[in-house]
């Protein structure tokens, strides 16, 4: 029904004028269990329709939180006025991107909900298992957290489709305390792709995850501060992951390179180790659904695989339809927004670096004396590829073997220098897509990587 409200005003698509017209609907479902106490139980959704002209060589925008035939009319002709009116006002014209291709993307899947007391149920299931097998925990917060994106996007000149992407995820959060009363926590993520009954038909079924994750606080616990210096570690594959999105990442989407991103000069140059392979894929992945599939942009291009760094050369950008045709490369489908109201922006889908050949045993035996840095709770970087991450879990190496874990620290560096230093690649990828990309607007990304043996300098007390 959606789709034939939004498939109907085609009609109003002006010859010579490039429109797209989107129907978006984002839904949000949250609840909270602090210490077993209910403190958040959310159930929040929107949805719009907007429109986007290029008129002239002048773009134009428009949305109403609305979704209606009605609607879709007023914002395809508001978008016509903007782009009109903008352009008495402006010298710069945007030529008309080409397309990569016409058609029509057949929807994905379906969004299956279910009432906000099964997932209190789940979650007070979790909870009751945490509190039972280890009281000695000073706090522990079970969060359920699900969003959707259902978009429908019809172009005038490149390929209209359906596309919905939900995620659901249980954050488990736990803290102790050391000997000096310090407080230490982690956290870990189970979900993924899909809806509550796609991710959680079976509690127990996280319960392994839940005991590993209580074993490395313990071990947090116990643990000693690194010592501060430029030292040989391996980083866990979602420390790689991270790294990927943001220290090459965003330097690598083509509006950023505009803005002076230091990928601008380094096209073609060698930025990495010959052993790193970076891909931002696009809905599959060696056979397999990604983590987060996109097959269709708000642009209405066809999805597809951007190769960034080939054996250590950098060699494209992500784009959409303008930056595209602007460097001389083929859109993949990386223009998307949050919700209706949002114009579609450069963004990354599944940024990855390849696997390689080693062993993670294989890596962590040859090291003498250094880090094996498995997690980080945040991080961030600029436009040089300067980045600081904190590092939330981590053990020594010491002769080949894991020692002492590891109380918080940070690591820094440039990204393009210290992807030169990595010489072993593990053969296995983790990822995840538990998070947000917080680029001007919120949008879910997945990233992962390898483990790779590396210099970084990492922080100390």
């Amino acid at each position: 029904m959606l789709q034939d409200l939004i498939g109907s005003k085609r009609a109003l698509f002006a010859d010579n004028v490039q429109t797209v017209l989107r129907g978006h609907e984002n839904r949000v479902r949250r609840v909270v269990l602090l210490k077993g106490n209910l403190v958040q139980n959310q159930r929040s959704g929107g949805r719009g329709v907007s429109a986007r002209v290029n008129n002239q060589g002048v773009y134009g925008f428009a949305s109403e939180a609305e979704y209606s035939p009605e609607a879709a009319e007023k914002v395809i002709r508001a978008a016509t006025e903007n782009a009109l009116a903008l352009g008495k006002h402006t010298t710069k014209r945007i030529a008309l991107p080409p397309s990569a291709g016409t058609g029509t993307v057949e929807l994905n899947r379906g969004i299956e909900d279910v009432e906000q007391k099964e997932i209190i149920g789940l979650c007070r299931e979790i909870d009751g298992y945490i509190e039972k097998k280890y009281p000695d925990l000073t706090s522990r917060t079970v969060v359920y957290y699900e969003d959707s994106q259902d978009r429908i996007v019809y172009s005038s000149d490149a390929c209209c489709g359906h596309l919905v992407t939900p995620r659901c995820y249980v954050y488990v959060m736990m803290s102790a305390e050391t000997k000096d009363g310090t407080p230490v926590e982690l956290f870990k993520a189970f979900g993924g792709f899909g809806c509550f009954r796609d991710n959680f038909t079976d509690p127990a079924k996280l319960y392994p995850g839940i005991d590993g994750l209580y074993q490395r606080l313990m071990d947090k616990k116990e643990g000693i501060y690194a010592e501060a210096g430029y030292k040989t570690v391996v980083l866990g594959g979602l420390m790689g992951g991270m790294l990927a999105h943001e220290a090459v990442g965003h330097t690598v989407e083509a509006d950023l390179v505009r803005g002076g991103s230091v990928a601008g000069p380094s096209l073609n140059k060698q930025v990495a180790s010959e052993l790193v392979t970076m891909v931002d894929f696009a809905h599959t992945v060696n056979g397999e659904t990604a983590p987060l599939p996109v097959y269709l942009d708000d642009e209405g291009t066809r999805a597809e695989d951007a190769v960034l760094i080939q054996n250590g050369i950098l060699t494209g950008y992500m784009n959409d339809r303008e930056s595209a045709a602007e460097y001389g490369m083929r859109p993949a489908g990386n223009a998307r927004g949050w919700t209706f109201a949002d114009e579609p922006l450069i963004r990354m889908r599944n940024t990855c670096i390849l696997p390689g050949k080693s062993t993670v045993e294989e890596m962590i035996s040859s090291v003498e004396d250094g880090y094996y840095l498995i997690d980080s709770g945040n991080g961030q970087a600029d436009l040089t590829g300067e980045f600081m991450f904190g590092v939330t879990c981590g053990y020594e190496i010491k002769n080949g073997k894991l020692g002492k874990a590891l109380l918080d620290t940070t690591v820094t560096g440039i990204a393009f220098d210290m992807l030169k230093t990595v010489d072993m690649v593990s053969d296995t990828v983790m990822w995840s897509s538990s998070g947000f990309c917080g680029k001007k607007q919120p949008m879910a990304v997945g990233m992962g990587g390898p483990h790779m043996r590396c210099k970084i300098m990492i922080g100390g007390r």
